[in-house]
């Protein structure tokens, strides 16, 4: 129904019939120039030379013609499509369009920047940045669900200032000779300074955009669906899942940064599109109501992953995902839960990886002891759960600042420590820099996880077995999170974390809890700890620090399950995920790495504030109640009995 902020209007005053006709159109070009050659010469990455044989980004384009054409007929109602929109919103049209032009206009733009000039630009080409845009335009005259006034944000003013900087430090720049000792120097800041004045660019243009289009949520009631059997609601949901993995395993598959990024762009933009045009709320409530399904089936897609593979190149990404993601959900018991600020909490990954790595029978261990798996995993989980309380104890009547300060300090303190037990500054326990190199692959009831196994046919390098490994210990730490969250310590937790005095005053021993918490989440930490240790054959002192270009760090744990969405089990697993890939795929960006993927979190946050799967407390926390759907997921009900 359609409230007194909400209106339903077209951005551009075109007749209904000619916006649909045009958007049509715009997406049938972007999916033919997926079929046709858009360069000339096969330097560019993907061989893009070819008349109907996609490849790399000519997919993408493809994906995303398809994909407006489709939600184009279900608004508009056409027989046998209309399942594709049931929220009959356009808006999910225009996200659908914009998520082509993203790719059309970055692939064209990226193919003229690597070939030098648009000349390399075959017809295709110029077809798909043609029918982007067309599509775009005609969806914008469709009629869309709009705010009635969006007031303009401007940034700091100050900010602009970067915009004339960035040029002037980059030409002065290159009048330095090249063999000065600050050329270098000069380098760095004048790449920062450009990056960071295109992000203030970029920023502006969206608060301007969102002023202009003011697109927004007319909340309609979904029509009551079909009924249908259960075997076939229960087969809706294997077959999302089945396509939740292969897109998933496109994004993980990509084998260069410009076919990666083209992915980011398009899947954002198709999420945001299947949202609008109300499917995923149609099968969020499929997955409320077979929730074992639900979970039987995610698990089983995520198994399915290395008999996708052949070989080991990509497993090891997936493997190394899982064990970030776990040690994320971890995290969220502290952060998201109990609501404790820890700056340090990579360090209890290390003691779980240092304790694995002494009593696995690594030959420069100084113990000379081998323990079989179970035993191996028990010592680094209690070793982690130990220092957990050890460090917790003196620590956690802090709060705030003050105990943030206080676990980087941890951190860095673990760090410095296993540096020192080298045998010269300390004890010979860890080999200082050198770590405990030789770690002995698992073997586990025979099996050795380190030799390949064939399994159905399909032969399973050393990667997919610890994929397959950690992926049972996920599960286990999946099912923690949820039992601990729905129990009545995780209501407690959730009490101290929205406020300990009120919280205290009603009879919860807020100590005891927090370290509790705190114990918790650093015996996950190690459980994952012990598995790392032997995936990387090597555990080393530089491998958990506060901040590194690549993860595991505790700065970037901290992202995965804020920006995730603090408290939830899905909101972790998929920032763990995008913040693992992210830096993996864009190592073309060398030294901006870190300053580029700096920029795109605060502009994440700026977009998103709430993670990108929270619970409706959260939602509530940064807008007002009327824009956040009521529909509940399963994540949701488990925060509601946990009194989230």
């Amino acid at each position: 129904m359609t409230t007194s902020s909400t209106e339903t209007t077209p951005v551009l005053a075109l007749p209904g019939r000619t916006a649909a006709l045009l958007t049509g159109a715009g997406a049938l070009a972007t999916a033919a120039a997926a079929l046709m050659p858009w360069t000339w010469t096969s330097e560019y990455p993907g061989d893009l030379t070819f008349y109907g044989s996609p490849a790399g980004l000519q997919w993408l384009a493809l994906t995303a013609g398809l994909l407006t054409l489709v939600l184009l007929l279900g608004t508009q109602g056409v027989p046998g499509l209309r399942w594709a929109a049931p929220g009959g919103s356009n808006n999910a049209v225009v996200f659908a369009a914009t998520g082509g032009l993203a790719v059309g206009w970055f692939s064209v733009v990226s193919i003229s920047t690597d070939l030098g000039g648009v000349a390399n630009l075959e017809p295709g080409g110029w077809i798909l940045a043609a029918g982007s845009l067309l599509a775009l335009a005609g969806s914008l005259g469709l009629p869309l669900d709009r705010r009635t006034a969006v007031p303009l944000r401007i940034l700091d003013r100050r900010l602009f200032l970067l915009v004339p900087i960035a040029p002037v430090v980059w030409f002065a720049t290159h009048a330095i000779p090249e063999d000065k000792p600050v050329a270098p120097v000069l380098t760095a800041i004048a790449g920062g300074a450009a990056i960071a004045a295109g992000a203030v660019l970029l920023v502006q243009l969206g608060h301007l955009a969102n002023t202009w289009l003011r697109l927004g949520t007319v909340h309609r009631p979904l029509p009551t669906p079909r009924e249908l059997p259960s075997w076939a609601e229960v087969g809706l949901i294997v077959v999302a899942f089945a396509a939740g993995l292969f897109a998933i395993t496109f994004g993980i598959d990509t084998e260069y940064g410009e076919l990666f990024t083209g992915y980011l762009l398009l899947a954002a933009a198709a999420v945001a599109a299947l949202g609008r045009s109300g499917l995923l709320p149609r099968l969020r409530a499929l997955t409320v109501k077979y929730q074992a399904v639900t979970t039987g089936a995610a698990f089983a897609a995520a198994a399915s992953f290395p008999f996708t593979q052949s070989s080991d190149q990509y497993t090891s990404v997936a493997t190394n995902i899982l064990i970030f993601a776990t040690v994320a959900l971890g995290l969220n018991i502290v952060v998201g839960l109990a609501g404790l600020l820890d700056l340090g909490y990579v360090a209890f990954l290390g003691v779980g990886a240092y304790s694995a790595a002494l009593v696995s029978g690594s030959p420069a261990s100084p113990i000379h002891v081998q323990f079989p798996f179970w035993a191996a995993v028990l010592t680094g989980a209690v070793v982690s759960m130990v220092f957990g309380v050890v460090i917790g104890a003196p620590t956690l009547r802090l709060r705030g600042d003050y105990l943030a300060i206080v676990t980087l300090g941890f951190g860095e303190i673990f760090r410095i420590t296993m540096l020192n037990l080298n045998g010269t500054t300390g004890p010979k326990i860890t080999n200082g820099s050198n770590g405990i190199p030789r770690i002995p692959d698992l073997e586990i009831l025979g099996w050795n996880l380190g030799k390949p196994t064939t399994v159905l046919g399909v032969e399973l390098g050393r990667f997919s077995n610890y994929y397959l490994l950690m992926l049972v210990v996920t599960a286990f730490v999946v099912l923690v999170f949820a039992r601990v969250g729905n129990s009545r310590i995780g209501r407690a937790w959730v009490a101290i974390r929205e406020d300990e005095t009120a919280a205290e005053a009603m009879g919860i021993n807020g100590f005891r809890l927090k370290l509790l918490a705190f114990a918790l989440g650093a015996c996950l930490a190690g459980l994952a700890g012990t598995v790392q240790a032997h995936v990387s054959y090597t555990v080393t002192p530089d491998q958990y620090t506060f901040a590194e270009a690549l993860p595991p760090n505790s700065a970037f744990l901290l992202a995965a399950v804020i920006l995730g969405g603090m408290g939830t089990i899905s909101g972790p697993l998929a920032g763990a995920t995008l913040l693992f890939l992210i830096p993996k795929k864009l190592e073309f960006l060398a030294d901006y790495q870190l300053l580029a993927f700096g920029i795109a979190l605060i502009v994440l946050m700026r977009v998103r504030p709430e993670g990108l799967i929270p619970n409706r407390r959260r939602q509530l926390e940064f807008h007002e109640a009327a824009t956040v759907p009521a529909r509940s997921t399963g994540d949701d009900v488990a925060l509601t009995k946990a009194g989230a």
